[in-house]
């Protein structure tokens, strides 16, 4: 712990001694949402996570400054591709942070386009926001695991459901045996130890579809497109991000999603809501070594609770609330025009770094922390 705040102290020395006056002295004065972008892209090094295209022809259009455009069209909420040209076309400091010296530089919307379809297919904002939180956090001890998800909109019609397959006949098992994969439901596959993590994320289903989820007074709200499942660590900041299908239950993605956030991070405990009251869930997060405080269902009339220190602890899963929130408020959740899993998960992780630079640097003190929600 004391070796990451002595990084993010001689980071925050560098970027209010050095790195701001010195953009400045070039530039001129930068506005707060200028300063952000400055302070993010300096946190999150993309140019180590594009690859640099050589060749015969024509020299390709500098991807890693699309990639640091990208970050800001999800800082100065701008709705669209057209709306973030339009901006660098006339706000100079924000084209020379992106890296382009002359409005005649900047490329057209199409190439943004070619571009984008290019870190969609190798998962460009993925392994970004994976080194940031290996970086950043992974000689931290984060005390809970926040798990949840929230609906995201899809602005493409959902795909046709598959024709459904007979299910194989159910044969007596003998005592000691183990049912045939094809027998197991999906949760019993993932904990059953066989499986691998790729296997897993493989398994669940990726395409556009109607999903459901209960508001806070039990009304079914229904959507078209997708679900996107978040483990937040303590600070707000995200961990692990997974895209599915709108109407897969988010217990499905439980055991993959946690199993990917203990190999990035350590933790202690996994707070998760009455949706993911599952016990192979329980065991799983008991077999990673966490403490799983799951709220329970209800029966008919009986509903088990928490014990008195579990509620307490319990508490804090409202954050995971907050930067669902966030996300869709702020950096662009609520704004996606692309479709397909691979260019929705990308517009969306693009928020994502922005909003996890944003919330690594509050946490750390460097940047001065967020205002407390009115009550």
């Amino acid at each position: 712990m004391n070796s990451v705040q002595e990084f993010f102290s001689s980071f925050g020395r560098i970027l209010q001694g050095r790195l701001f006056p010195r953009v400045e002295e070039e530039l001129g004065e930068l506005g707060d949402r200028h300063r952000d972008l400055l302070a993010a892209l300096a946190l999150l090094r993309l140019e180590g996570c594009v690859a640099v295209r050589h060749g015969r022809g024509r020299p390709a259009h500098d991807r890693a400054a699309i990639a640091r455009a990208l970050v800001a069209k999800a800082i100065f909420q701008l709705p669209n591709t057209r709306a973030l040209l339009d901006r660098l076309a006339h706000d100079s400091a924000l084209r020379r942070l992106c890296g382009w010296e002359r409005a005649s530089e900047v490329p057209e919307e199409s190439v943004f386009s070619r571009a984008f379809a290019e870190f969609a297919d190798s998962g460009l904002a993925q392994r970004a926001h994976e080194e940031l939180i290996r970086r950043t956090q992974s000689k931290r001890l984060i005390g809970h695991i926040l798990r949840d998800a929230t609906a995201i909109e899809g602005r493409e019609k959902p795909v046709p459901k598959p024709p459904e397959t007979p299910q194989p006949r159910r044969s007596h098992k003998k005592s000691g045996t183990t049912k045939r994969p094809e027998l197991m439901t999906r949760i019993e596959r993932q904990s059953c130890g066989s499986m691998t993590l790729p296997a897993m994320l493989a398994e669940l289903p990726r395409g556009c579809n109607v999903g459901c989820k209960p508001d806070s007074k039990g009304k079914k709200q229904y959507w078209t497109g997708y679900k996107l499942h978040l483990d937040v660590a303590d600070g707000q900041i995200p961990i692990s991000c997974v895209l599915t299908s709108a109407s897969l239950n988010d217990n499905q993605v439980a055991i993959p999603l946690a199993t990917t956030t203990a190999q990035r991070v350590t933790s202690c405990y996994d707070l998760m809501d009455a949706g993911y009251d599952c016990e192979a869930i329980r065991q799983h997060s008991r077999s990673l070594g966490h403490v799983p405080i799951i709220d329970y269902q209800k029966h008919g009339s009986v509903k088990r609770e928490l014990a008195p220190a579990q509620r307490e602890r319990y508490k804090q899963r409202i954050t995971a609330e907050r930067v669902h929130a966030r996300l869709k408020d702020e950096f662009g959740g609520r704004t996606v025009r692309v479709r397909g899993w691979a260019k929705v998960m990308t517009h969306l992780m693009f928020g994502i770094l922005a909003l996890c630079a944003d919330q690594i640097l509050r946490w750390s003190g460097v940047k001065s922390p967020q205002p407390a929600p009115a009550v």
